[in-house]
């Protein structure tokens, strides 16, 4: 079977029969040594590295990759540990990027490897666990979620576990912090398994011969949490309540983005930083480069937030008065979502229909909240495996899904003229998600990988561990977007004070005809690039007629994202990325443009 007996008592000192040397696991004199926390996704690494670490840790992406992972450091009895959540995986042949990012960094070496097991499903668990262990590190089995196993019937004897696997085990629950403090004891007793390498059968097979030994089920009742587990599932039950869920998310990422804005955010700025800014201005003499570039152009002789273009007015304003509210409501939401279980549900429950456009079914929760935010929608997409995938969702989200105040200004100045008007808009922007998903799909190299999910049991949610991985997503778009929100801020500044603007609209006039809209629309449009909803506003003194209304909104909303979005896109992406997104963006629409004003002008004939 590829072992060696556990029980002989000259087992820890026996050499590999594979002819190999064990991995090098620590270098004499090295004061901080490398543990590895590695398992297969959900099964609570994330809060038993936050239980270990506290707050003292740090969020990575994998070199050449967009997989993100946590670093902090634990001290134990006086010795420092360097703790590394690696991303979660199935197995050590890699099916997609995080589980290629798994297998290099393990393969790096480390002093440690802490392998998390869900105690509810050992059998699936132990495959990567036996994978690892054939690895030869110094190694810790912790057998999480105990107390769901006992909820389920299921009994493991982790003395008889650690016998058959030759390394110590330590039951835990850590969402309770229950077994935390053992598994800091037990760090200095990780020590090599004696399992060898083997084949996939083998590895079954052992498996199976662990499993019977070590775990017992018992029949247990249904209760009502198990009923609600199998109706979220369903097709029919389960799509109901994803509309449901997904409906009250939206409501409550809104909600908590508005009163963040409206209660803390915008009296900040009105009440102190505006009157600063005034002060400032005043000295400044009120106009000239300087001003203007830091303060902004002032509008009827007083400074506006949306429109006055200074990096210390809207360049601060549009980052924390406009997107960081919804960015933390989004992450408190997201986040809650997934401490719960109810993520994977909603993925399986989509991704049928999402697989014909190139994505999998992880990427409806994007989708549905770039409906509030185009922003938080983009970042939502590091879900997802694949950077196909990632690129396809980022520019349908940038195409065509409206923000809320996009949606508002929609129906503000369409509404006038009758919801048939506002509903061809939604209509046109459906249609063009549809089409383009599929284009994408057929057109881009590679494939969509299958959704493989493990389905959690459903959970109520530590706070202590909602804090911690809201404060890193935060604190991370905040680092990272920043700077660049102030220098996009910038270059529209530059833009805006200089004749430039009127200039690129008369080159587009012949495109404005092709639209069947006047050149001065294509300004307006341009300007979307700053704020999609002043945007449409800008349009309305052009007294343009319904048709031309809904073609100009139509390519307002699926052109240039707005600044936030493009700096959130440039990061995601790259910049070889954005480019090919944004050439696609004004592809599409134009030709939706084009053939709006060809279908208007077909009717009126």
């Amino acid at each position: 079977m590829g072992t060696q007996c556990s029980e002989c008592p000259l087992a820890l000192q026996c050499k590999r029969k594979d002819g190999k040397n064990p991995p090098v696991s620590a270098k004499v004199g090295r004061e901080l040594k490398k543990v590895l926390l590695m398992g297969n996704p959900n099964v609570g690494k994330s809060a038993i590295f936050s239980r270990l670490t506290g707050l003292h840790a740090i969020s990575s992406n994998y070199p050449g990759t967009t997989v993100s992972f946590l670093e902090g450091s634990v001290v134990v009895e006086g010795e420092t540990y360097k703790l590394i959540d690696v991303p979660g995986a199935y197995t050590l042949d890699p099916t997609n990027e995080a589980e290629e990012v798994a297998l290099r960094i393990l393969n790096e070496g480390a002093d440690i490897v802490v392998i998390v097991l869900d105690a509810t499903a050992l059998e699936r668990n132990l495959y990567l666990a036996l994978q690892i262990l054939e690895k030869g590190y110094p190694s810790i089995l912790v057998l999480n979620m105990i107390d769901e196993a006992r909820h389920k019937g299921i009994h493991i004897d982790s003395k008889v576990l650690e016998e058959e696997l030759g390394v110590p085990v330590v039951p835990t629950v850590a969402v309770t912090g229950e077994g935390i403090s053992a598994l800091k004891a037990a760090l200095h007793e990780a020590r090599p398994s004696l399992i060898l390498p083997m084949s996939k059968d083998e590895r079954w097979r052992l498996i199976g011969d662990i499993v019977m030994r070590a775990q017992i089920v018992t029949h247990r009742h249904h209760t009502l949490r198990d009923r609600l587990e199998d109706l979220s599932v369903h097709p029919l039950s389960g799509m109901l309540l994803s509309i449901l869920v997904m409906t009250l998310s939206f409501y409550a990422v809104r909600a908590i983005g508005e009163g963040l804005i409206s209660y803390l955010f915008e009296p900040f700025f009105n009440s102190v930083w505006g009157p600063c800014l005034s002060a400032i201005s005043s000295a400044l003499g009120g106009s000239g480069f300087l001003h203007d570039i830091l303060i902004g152009h002032l509008i009827d002789g007083s400074l506006d937030w949306e429109q006055s273009f200074g990096i210390l007015s809207t360049g601060l304003y549009v980052e924390f008065a406009m997107v960081f509210p919804y960015i933390v409501s989004f992450y408190l939401v997201l986040s809650l979502l997934e401490d719960i279980g109810y993520l994977p549900r909603l993925a399986v429950l989509f991704d049928a229909l999402l697989h014909r456009i190139g994505l999998h079914g992880f990427a409806i929760v994007p989708t549905l909240l770039g409906l509030g935010c185009n922003v938080p929608g983009i970042l939502a997409t590091r879900v997802l495996e694949s950077e196909r995938e990632r690129f396809i969702a980022a520019t349908l989200i940038s195409v065509a899904i409206p923000c809320a105040g996009l949606q508002a200004m929609i129906f503000g100045a369409i509404g006038s003229f009758g919801m048939g008007y506002v509903v061809m808009v939604y209509v046109s922007l459906s249609l063009a998600w549809l089409i383009l998903g599929f284009i994408l799909n057929k057109t881009l190299s590679g494939h969509s990988p299958e959704l493989i999910v493990e389905i959690p049991p459903y959970r109520l949610p530590s706070l202590r561990d909602l804090g911690f991985k809201l404060w890193f997503r935060i604190s991370g778009f905040l680092l990272e977007a920043t700077p660049l929100v102030l220098i996009g801020i910038f270059i529209a500044n530059l833009l805006y004070s200089s004749p430039a603007l009127p200039f690129i609209s008369n080159i587009l006039s012949p495109f404005a005809h092709l639209l069947g809209l006047p050149p001065e629309a294509m300004g307006a449009i341009l300007l979307g690039l700053l704020r999609k909803d002043v945007a449409v506003g800008l349009l309305l003194p052009l007294h343009l007629t319904p048709q031309q209304l809904i073609v100009a909104t139509v390519v307002l909303a699926m052109t240039f994202p707005c600044i936030a979005t493009f700096v959130v896109l440039f990061k995601e992406l790259g910049a070889k990325r954005l480019i090919q997104s944004v050439l696609i963006m004004v592809s599409i629409a134009m030709i939706t443009g084009v053939a709006l004003n060809l279908l208007f002008s077909l009717m009126t004939i």
